[in-house]
């Protein structure tokens, strides 16, 4: 890594990124996977990689995700052109001989379930975030969002599975009607320390 990017590819992943309410236009196949082979690469620990992503585009898919909406996420997400359900495998040290093949991590998680829920939680949240990045880098907006029930989206989509949901990400393109004035960030200062 030898160059800070340019200010626009800046501004399109953080500055003017926005979160979106409503979105247009449709997000190939190919684009998803596009998207997942860029957001792979994001360091997590030991190459955990625990997050799982379901992209729901299918009307039946959007059926089948409805009922978990809470009320103000409901229209949105329908309309949507996809909805990504951000999970994380708690579970995901059984992958861990191939991903982390130096060493036997596998034996760092052994044990309860769990016992393992934090480190899935905290890495798939990593990746999820990840996910939002690689989004913007290809040209699409987001629209994160808590705002369902979980024990509904298991159930649907990770039934028989250690597989749990984390949040979700509307994808599209972003209707600029659609957003709020800029939200204030805390300042350096507020937020930071220089020890």
């Amino acid at each position: 890594m030898s160059h800070t990017l340019n200010d626009a590819a800046l501004d399109q992943l953080f500055r003017t990124a926005r979160t979106y309410n409503a979105f247009s236009g449709e997000v190939s196949d190919e684009t998803l996977r596009k998207l997942y082979d860029l957001l792979k690469f994001g360091p997590t620990a030991a190459n955990s990689t625990p997050a799982r992503f379901v992209f729901v585009k299918s009307a039946e898919a959007k059926a089948k995700l409805g009922p978990a909406l809470d009320a103000g996420n409901y229209e949105k997400t329908m309309a949507a052109p996809v909805t990504v359900i951000v999970g994380f495998d708690q579970d995901f040290h059984e992958k861990l001989p191939v991903l982390f093949p130096h060493t036997d991590a596998k034996s760092w998680f052994e044990g309860p379930r769990e016992n393992r829920f934090i480190p899935a939680f905290r890495n798939g949240s990593l990746q999820g975030a990840y996910l939002i990045l690689a989004a913007r880098a290809l040209g699409l907006d987001c629209g994160p969002m808590s705002g369902f029930n979980a024990a509904k989206v298991d159930e649907t989509f990770f039934a028989g599975t250690a597989i749990k949901s984390n949040f979700l990400v509307n994808l599209g393109k972003g209707d600029p009607a659609s957003i709020f004035p800029r939200s204030p960030r805390l300042g350096f200062d507020e937020a930071c320390r220089i020890e």
